[in-house]
């Protein structure tokens, strides 16, 4: 998608030579516009698959995963970072490692919300070491639903998270693909 490297290039920072700041149009403040492409990209890219569900996490995914079923015309569910009053004790968990915030905890979805006869594309805004991923994944195996694909805006190819999931046999769709930065500029993978 070169409208999303050229916003990426154009509105981006780079802090640490690692974490790359979209904040200003993904994932803090939301560009509609950009949004309504990518979710339309994603729907290119799955439209043959048999998807009756998204699934994300909190809280960067929700946007995107709330743009992109409007293509689909399916219902999002997204997984909880926190224990809530209004989340019942009948839910899946796993276990997740933040990459940007260096901390683990766990992700929650109600048992209400996925079962053995959903198919399940998973939307991301990020992809770094994978661990976000291999919690939904791990719920959606408790539910023993189905990963009919994994939607990624920007992937970090420079860490391994995206050949963990590909070794899974998984259909992982990138829309943009990060090989490195160097002195500031971010090399994109062709």
């Amino acid at each position: 998608m070169e409208y999303l490297k050229n916003r990426i290039i154009k509105d981006s920072t780079v802090k640490d030579n690692n974490i790359i700041m979209v904040d200003s149009f993904l994932n803090h403040q939301l560009d509609i516009k950009l949004l309504n492409k990518i979710g339309k990209e994603f729907y290119e890219r799955f439209k043959d698959k048999n998807i009756n569900k998204i699934l994300t996490i909190e809280a960067s995914g929700i946007a995107i995963a709330a743009i992109t079923a409007q293509y689909f015309d399916v219902d999002v569910v997204f997984a909880k970072k926190t224990l809530s009053t209004n989340l019942d004790d009948n839910t899946y968990e796993s276990k997740v490692n933040s990459y940007t915030k260096n901390e683990t905890y766990t992700v929650r979805v109600a048992k209400k919300f996925i079962n053995k006869q959903d198919k399940i594309l998973i939307i991301d805004d990020f992809l770094a070491n994978g661990k976000a991923l291999e919690g939904l994944i791990d719920i959606i195996d408790q539910a023993n639903a189905k990963v009919e694909g994994i939607g990624i805006v920007i992937e970090k190819g420079f860490q391994k998270g995206g050949d963990i999931i590909r070794e899974k046999g998984l259909d992982l769709e990138s829309l943009v693909i990060i090989d490195g930065v160097k002195d500031g500029s971010i090399i994109f993978r062709e």
